[in-house]
């Protein structure tokens, strides 16, 4: 049986994609293989087989041993819905609208979490059972998602499977929360802790006791999921379906701590990739791409590449619609030159900031770089790492590289060499010597911006605005002339100032698109000197029908000294219909410190009966400060 499947399987590379479905009962016809996908949750390659010394990961350092490690695969994002959104529908997360944590997409009609291809031809299907992909999951996606979801459950166990399984052991509240903590390690032995004293810490940590627990913490987190994918794998075994199962095993994106997770640094979004193939001849195999078992394979892969190369391994071809690009399988594109990974809104807090990397430099776009990298949110506040961070910047005791990271402001662009710094604490943006690849990488950015119609640039609640015409926010993008796009992204890219005269943003103040009227409005904002000039259309601008560009200028009246006029409207914001508009003029007072005092009444009144959490959340870090209170998340 087993060699009959597998001579199958290699044969039928060649011939699926001519087959629209196949009958499983019928004797010579291809076989598609089962697949099974084992995932977990915020860990970064700490693992044996990708060079860890620290690590305690034997059952996949066993895996390893049978498959290809793919150590250069990032995700598309440093958290976890966004990245989940991008792999289950192949299209970036911010070309879809589900860009920003904890929102909620309506999906195009064409658009479909790749399971649905996979149901179509045969497959049996199950989730166990994250989904966690922003937008409400189509019934023909999984036969089942649950927590009792397996590929044992199938009824014809003649059926190729297609099964997930996922950790959640290892979520950064596996660190944070002491009972998670104990609850998921309390099967470990002596000999799989760790020792906190002969870790490693990253440079931008300072070395206490509190933060090396965590790091261990970490560690002794990715044991335990071994031994958790251990016993997935054994099932296999158990099942005799060991030798005819793809397996994957990946992670969704980076560790659970601050600076890594929700950052796109490779902390962030450089996750372990390993993959099995049924055994078989390495020439054969060598056809869909697959090396020699055992070994490395060094080409570029994005979370975005799964749902094309799972597709392509089922004998199906990935729709045109996709953005990634299979990495294995028959008639490969070329490999990938660039990753790219983008960051929007963290729960209650925006900053947009877009990614690319080639296999040696990172790029870095900061497109709101007036904000500090750690700015105050409620969920990475309760970490310990976080709030040692926070304690020993206030006693100057920080180390150099992440003292960095405390600052008020960001630059408006990151280059790192990853060969000469792999922890990425030395900017290069500004070195002379490096200005050729911040070229290209930067035009490599810009490009994808409008390649990809990244809505990341559209403040959420004129996406809101929009999608009510749109249906959708993918097509918000899709269906406007690429001029719009290209304007958009260049006066996004002005407002952070630095390059260009300040006579374009001003033109941009008058635009007929809201979006670029608000991009040119925060523009003056971070430009103060310059915008007195303009301060006439700006107040003009507090009239305007878009609640985004209102809430722009109201900030770049207050940068201007016009507090008075520009409190006023916030206030009026705050009490806003569009929920979205009522957080960006939340944010803004935050920022506005001191100056912000006298909307403390109205601050105090977004606390009641507010539906919109993150609003109430800023409104009470405001508050906090303002009045001196003891800070606590709340």
């Amino acid at each position: 049986m087993f060699q009959f499947r597998i001579t199958n399987f290699l044969f039928g590379f060649a011939l699926l994609a001519t087959f629209s479905a196949v009958d499983y009962s019928c004797a010579g016809e291809p076989v598609r293989p089962n697949i099974i996908w084992i995932s977990c949750e915020d860990i970064s390659p700490h693992i044996g087989c990708f060079g860890d010394s620290h690590a305690i990961t034997p059952n996949l350092d066993r895996l390893a041993e049978t498959s290809v490690r793919y150590p250069n695969t990032f995700t598309t994002a440093g958290v976890c819905a966004p990245c989940r959104s991008a792999i289950i529908t192949g299209v970036y997360q911010s070309t879809l609208g589900t860009h920003h944590m904890r929102c909620e997409a309506q999906l195009p009609k064409f658009i479909r979490p790749f399971p649905a291809y996979l149901r179509d031809v045969g497959y049996y299907c199950t989730n166990n059972s994250k989904q966690d992909y922003q937008f409400k999951t189509p019934k023909d996606v999984w036969d089942q998602s649950n927590k009792k979801a397996h590929w044992k459950n199938r009824p014809d166990k003649s059926k190729p499977f297609f099964a997930v399984f996922n950790f959640d052991g290892c979520h950064e509240s596996g660190i944070a929360n002491q009972e998670k903590y104990k609850s998921v390690t309390e099967k470990l032995t002596d000999s799989q802790r760790q020792d906190p004293s002969k870790l490693v810490l990253p440079p931008y940590y300072p070395d206490t006791p509190i933060v090396r627990e965590d790091w261990k913490r970490n560690y002794e987190l990715i044991t335990a999921m071994d031994a958790w994918a251990g016993e997935l794998i054994q099932e296999l075994k158990d099942e005799n379906v060991y030798q005819d199962t793809i397996i994957m095993f990946w992670s969704d994106h980076g560790v659970g701590l601050p600076r890594a997770k929700r950052w796109l640094y490779d902390s962030g979004t450089k996750v372990p990739l390993i993959v099995r193939m049924p055994e078989s001849t390495p020439d054969a195999l060598s056809d869909i791409g697959y090396q020699q078992r055992g070994t490395i394979n060094n080409e570029l892969v994005s979370s975005l590449d799964f749902a094309p190369t799972v597709l392509k391994l089922a004998g199906l071809e990935p729709p045109k619609h996709f953005q990634g690009r299979a990495f294995l399988g028959h008639d490969l594109s070329p490999n990938r030159k660039y990753v790219f990974g983008a960051r929007d809104r963290m729960d209650e807090r925006y900053d947009i900031i877009r990614a690319v990397r080639d296999e040696r430099f990172h790029y870095i776009r900061n497109y709101e770089p007036f904000k500090p990298y750690y700015q105050f949110m409620n969920t990475p506040e309760k970490g310990a790492t976080m709030k040692e961070l926070r304690r020993v910047h206030a006693q100057g005791s920080l180390p150099t590289a992440a003292e960095r990271f405390m600052a008020a402001s960001k630059p408006a662009e990151e280059l790192y060499d990853l060969v000469a710094d792999s922890h990425e604490v030395n900017n290069l943006a500004a070195d002379p010597q490096f200005t050729s690849v911040l070229n290209r990488l930067r035009q490599v950015h810009l490009d994808w911006v409008v390649e990809t119609r990244d809505i990341g640039l559209i403040p959420e609640s004129e996406i809101e605005r929009r999608e009510i015409v749109s249906k959708n926010r993918y097509n918000i993008l899709q269906e406007v002339e690429q001029s719009l796009v290209e304007r958009i992204r260049n006066v996004a890219n002005l407002a952070i100032g630095g390059r260009s005269g300040f006579s374009t943003l001003e033109h941009a103040l008058g635009d007929e698109d809201s979006v670029v009227r608000y991009w040119a409005a925060i523009g003056a904002g971070n430009m103060p000197d310059q915008a007195v000039a303009v301060q006439g259309r700006l107040e003009e601008l507090l009239g305007d029908e878009a609640p985004c560009v209102r809430n722009a200028a109201a900030r770049a009246l207050l940068k201007l000294g016009h507090k008075d006029l520009a409190l006023e409207q916030l206030k009026q914001e705050l009490v806003g219909e569009q929920q979205w508009a009522r957080l960006r003029a939340a944010i803004v007072i935050d920022e506005a410190g001191e100056l912000a005092r006298p909307l403390i009444p109205h601050l105090k009144a977004c606390l009641v009966n507010q539906p919109n959490k993150y609003i109430t959340r800023v409104a009470n870090r405001t508050l906090n400060v303002l009045l001196g209170t003891d800070n606590k998340v709340k």
